[in-house]
């Protein structure tokens, strides 16, 4: 276990069948894919929301197993030692965040299809386990400026830790040609007409 912990992130086997498809989107954070997310939820009643788990804590309003299962370290390592997750990976130093097989399962139990809101890589080995069956959707700041601009309007970070999210917002940036889709978020308004299309191509193809 802690091998595969010191790696910081693993692909994690699968031991379900696919009963649904599943809908990635993934972005630096700052680049507007949690505001997307919200609204494809609003206007499609068949999908429902992935819950990812994470030792972060919670901040302003968050809520417990609404918008996160926040759990600790040690529990989290725990879940990882007994194969609990489809993916996860230590995003940033000592802050784990994971899909849990059974969150997928939960969902697809009701008959729905699953959207995620992930970061970049844990997006891409998504991607990769789940193949045709899943759509991978990269959400495209304007710039990197405004990506900035948007973190540091947020408050929530101190200047260490707003360092470390720019320095990795750069570097997932250059992962956009691996997805799918590149949805470029200059206008969020437009941005969210643009992914309703996509989604609904998506699963009207067989």
């Amino acid at each position: 276990m802690m091998n595969a912990c010191a790696e910081k992130r693993a692909n994690v086997s699968n031991n379900f069948m696919i009963q649904g498809k599943l809908i990635i989107f993934s972005a630096p954070s700052g680049a507007g894919k949690t505001t997307i997310v919200k609204h494809l939820l609003k206007t499609f009643p068949q999908l429902s929301f992935s819950i990812s788990a994470t030792t972060r804590p919670l901040r302003g309003d968050e809520v417990h197993k609404k918008d996160y299962y926040f759990i600790s370290k040690e529990e989290f390592l725990h879940k990882v030692a007994k194969h609990e997750f489809v993916e996860f990976e230590e995003v940033y130093s000592g802050t784990f965040y994971g899909t849990l097989k059974s969150e997928i399962q939960r969902i697809w139990n009701e008959g729905k299809h699953v959207i995620f809101d992930l970061d970049v890589e844990g997006g891409l080995r998504l991607k990769k386990k789940y193949g045709a069956h899943a759509i991978a959707v990269f959400v495209q700041p304007p710039s990197i400026d405004v990506l900035i601009e948007r973190l540091r309007g947020r408050g929530t970070d101190n200047e260490d830790r707003l360092s470390e999210r720019i320095e990795k917002a750069e570097k997932e940036l250059s992962y956009a040609p691996q997805f799918d889709y590149i949805l470029k978020n200059h206008d969020l308004q437009t941005a969210c007409r643009e992914a309703e299309e996509m989604v609904s191509n998506f699963l009207n193809s067989h």
